[in-house]
């Protein structure tokens, strides 16, 4: 096991279609864990021509990538594999084929070091992620705060009181945020990944050039509904006819995004009145886009709230947020779900309500 002083957690991503490796070094006590050295591959450019990504090619691509990668971060770190005190992987939710390339990996290198490996929610991993950002000044992040965790596969509302201790809200009844945005791009004839294409786009359209619906916007609880938005996209598309105008798909960009940035907003702010809580976490792939962060920061000005953000570059899938979740758990004494290479199992489906906070 780690020394009870330092650790040194090596952080492994494998969920999706990006393999992420990082380093991330903890010392007892409440000090935030710090970043050593990170590197991420995506696998987008392999997934477009097939529109969406083959599971398949991903668990194939991640065996190609992790070990490259994990010598990139030593590396950089001007660390040896002696100097890993604890390897953290993505146990699940995620592809199975793509999370077993990851948890082999973790565990193997665990057993022939003989250091422990934990198996990390890939999303607690995201909303501990602001945890990487440098603080400005003494504008650290804390806990209790609330969470809003928006990505392809995922939309909640969480409060999050500690490490471990997650309290669902709210989330999506059908429908993601990040999978109507990448659905909403491909109806309109947008590549793959359709999100930041559709983002893009929306930046020369007229947000108020056609009236999208806002699911649930008034619906008094703080779950999210999507589906309908993307049959109205659909919809809208049909009408435009065969050969519409770069504006008129500008445009539908624009409503588009609009629409699902408005009732994220909402729904965290009215979250945000509802806790008490004074501190916002966005986290997940959609928390990168431009208006959310604009809109949520005012938003949360006029509560007398605080936002806070990963990295930019950190947004999407990656190993430092599991490594540094790994690093957090260490530090409390959770690493109840640690093994030492004797055998592992991965949770494509695991819910975050599953997770235990007792050490």
């Amino acid at each position: 096991m780690p020394s009870t002083a330092t650790c040194t957690v090596l952080g492994i991503e494998s969920s999706c279609d990006e393999t992420g490796v990082a380093l991330v070094r903890a010392e007892a006590g409440e000090r935030t864990p710090v970043l050593l050295a990170q590197a991420l591959h995506s696998q987008a450019a392999m997934h477009e021509a097939y529109g969406g990504v083959v599971p398949e090619l991903a668990s194939r691509d991640h065996i190609r990538r992790l070990l490259p990668l994990t010598r990139q971060v030593l590396a950089d770190a001007a660390l040896s594999r002696a100097d890993i005190d604890l390897i953290a992987y993505t146990r699940g939710p995620g592809l199975a084929g793509a999370l077993l390339v990851g948890a082999g990996a973790a565990v193997a290198l665990g057993a022939s070091l003989g250091r422990p490996a934990l198996g990390v929610h890939h999303l607690e991993g995201h909303l501990l992620s602001p945890f990487l950002a440098e603080p400005a000044g003494d504008d650290r992040l804390s806990f209790p705060f609330l969470a809003l965790l928006v990505s392809g596969g995922h939309t909640q509302l969480l409060t999050v009181r500690a490490v471990g201790d997650y309290e669902l809200l709210g989330e999506s009844i059908d429908d993601a945020a990040g999978e109507a945005f990448d659905k909403s791009a491909k109806l309109i004839g947008l590549g793959y990944p359709g999100g930041p294409a559709l983002s893009r786009l929306a930046e020369t359209g007229n947000p108020r050039a056609f009236a999208m619906p806002r699911p649930l916007l008034h619906s008094g609880d703080l779950d999210f509904s999507f589906a309908g938005l993307k049959t109205a996209v659909a919809t809208q598309w049909r009408k435009l006819g065969a050969d519409p105008s770069d504006q008129q798909r500008a445009d539908l960009a624009a409503s588009t995004q609009a629409a699902i940035v408005d009732v994220l907003t909402a729904k965290a702010l009215s979250a945000l009145e509802r806790s008490g809580l004074k501190t916002l976490v966005v986290a997940g792939g959609v928390g990168a886009n431009r208006p959310l962060r604009e809109r949520l920061g005012v938003g949360a000005s006029k509560l007398g709230a605080r936002v806070f953000h990963p990295p930019l570059a950190l947004c999407t899938d990656n190993g430092a947020m599991i490594a540094m979740a790994g690093a957090l758990r260490w530090q409390r004494g959770l690493l109840d779900g640690s093994s030492a290479g004797l055998g592992f199992d991965v949770r494509p489906r695991w819910p975050l309500g599953e997770i235990a906070a007792v050490s």
